[in-house]
């Protein structure tokens, strides 16, 4: 009897029960871009053929919710990662490019920030540089997402107290962090920071030291590219044993390239960036299980691309092809931008045999984009003066790509819609200590003001 009470009031009073059991470790997880479209078809992906029932992942086991993406009514109904980071991470509405600033241009407190009044460490976990949107607006105030340098400065500048805002960092950033004008990772390691720049040196971090890791010039290699598929696992892994304290901590963390591959249309990039945030999600499942005065919660900030899953009225998707790749349709137009284009090699490089009328239009994509660029060199001679009304033509690199993703898009049968954002509903998931909170539909920044209560803020 007292069980069925208890879970009544679970359900009926979830705010009274946080009020009694608020957590001690608070996960925040975005990731970028993913609509529902990317968790089902990972779903397909993740599967086992060989079995006849299709497989539950770990974002089946835990779906609780939806949740509206909309910005300010300034910026219409499709929001960019900004204002959507600054929704989740502030509980305010605010306008497109906006990072934790509201429409006034005002600076706005970040969930994170109120963690850390409240003596809890904290930590951002990116697979972008570290300045980018989503973990900026948890962690700066600025007027425009662009105004990287500054935001960079800004996580030395502004302080909490007189504390640093994180006490780890994890992603990209050599650009912003490492330039002519200023050193912050010198000056962040005389600050007292450990400093990292390998993936090797996550095994070894001083457990008293605030720590900084920066992994790349601007983000991460991708998935499928990277010397560890998994990065996001294993920053997260060290992260997690980091920052355990008896005051607890707030970390945000973001597989940021789903995004970077809706915006390319490259549905095999977004497969192993699931993946890689799949394989963080089941580490922290056994986490949560050691450790269940810990919440994570995980949604993505909007939807990249316009992802369908079956396109051109064909009612199937075949993600066969997509699993016996080794490298990501960027590398393999890099590899063929610098190298003679042969169907042994471009198969040797996609691991799947291609025909011969693909093959054809990989090779016209960089004869066809070679001979765009010479003419536009030849009209920059003949007329340097009005050169900049000149339109550039796609880059060759680029040609390729789009090739290499229009033939994996025919054989999935995958559909995109833009190579932008939409504004669909986007997917909420959770574990662990008050969960149920997060359940139903709400709008995103019902997401922060939720947290914000979990952390005691009224």
């Amino acid at each position: 009897m007292k069980r069925v009470l208890f879970a009544i009031l679970l359900c009926v009073c979830p705010f009274i029960y946080a009020e009694e059991s608020k957590p001690k470790n608070i996960i925040m997880i975005v990731g970028d871009g993913m609509g529902a479209a990317y968790t089902s078809a990972y779903r397909y992906f993740h599967d086992d053929p060989k079995t006849k029932k299709v497989e539950q992942t770990v974002f089946d086991r835990h779906l609780v919710g939806m949740s509206s993406t909309y910005p300010a009514p300034i910026s219409g109904y499709v929001t960019d990662s900004a204002a959507a980071a600054t929704a989740l991470a502030t509980g305010i509405k605010t306008y497109n490019s906006a990072i934790g600033v509201d429409v006034d241009k005002k600076p706005l407190e970040s969930v994170l920030d109120w963690a850390k009044k409240q003596g809890k460490k904290t930590g951002i976990v990116v697979t972008s540089h570290i300045n980018h949107a989503t973990p900026a607006s948890y962690l700066s105030n600025n007027e425009s997402r662009h105004n990287y340098d500054q935001i960079a400065d800004s996580y030395f500048d502004k302080k909490i107290a007189g504390q640093f805002k994180a006490d780890l960092m994890f992603g990209g950033g050599w650009k912003h962090f490492i330039r002519e004008d200023r050193n912050l990772v010198n000056e962040f390691k005389q600050a007292g920071f450990y400093y990292l720049d390998n993936y090797k040196a996550l095994s070894k971090l001083p457990k008293n030291s605030p720590v900084l890791g920066l992994f790349a010039d601007v983000g991460l290699p991708n998935a499928i590219d990277d010397n560890n598929k998994h990065r996001l696992s294993l920053m997260t892994k060290a992260s997690t044993k980091h920052l355990e304290n008896e005051q607890g901590y707030f970390m945000l963390i973001e597989a940021s390239q789903i995004d970077w591959a809706g915006h390319s249309n490259d549905v095999g990039k977004a497969m192993w960036e699931l993946d890689d945030l799949a394989k963080t999600l089941e580490y922290l499942e056994t986490y949560v299980e050691s450790n269940p005065d810990t919440l994570v919660v995980i949604t993505a900030d909007h939807n990249t691309g316009g992802f369908t899953i079956g396109a051109n009225k064909k009612y199937q998707w075949k993600p066969e092809v997509l699993r016996s790749m080794q490298n990501s349709a960027d590398k393999v137009a890099e590899t063929l931008n610098n190298t003679p284009v042969t169907k042994q090699l471009v198969d040797e490089l996609l691991n799947f045999t291609l025909t011969e009328q693909e093959f054809s239009q990989v090779s016209h994509a960089k004869s066809s984009a070679q001979n765009e660029q010479q003419v536009f060199k030849e009209q920059v001679n003949q007329d340097n003066e009005n050169s900049k009304n000149l339109k550039r033509p796609v880059s060759v690199t680029k040609a390729i790509h789009s090739s290499i993703t229009n033939i994996i898009d025919n054989r999935t049968t995958s559909g995109w819609t833009t190579g932008g954002h939409t504004g669909a509903d986007v997917q909420v998931f959770a574990m662990g200590a008050n969960k149920a909170l997060f359940s139903g539909l709400q709008d995103n920044t019902d997401i922060a003001k939720k947290i914000f209560k979990l952390l005691g803020k009224n």
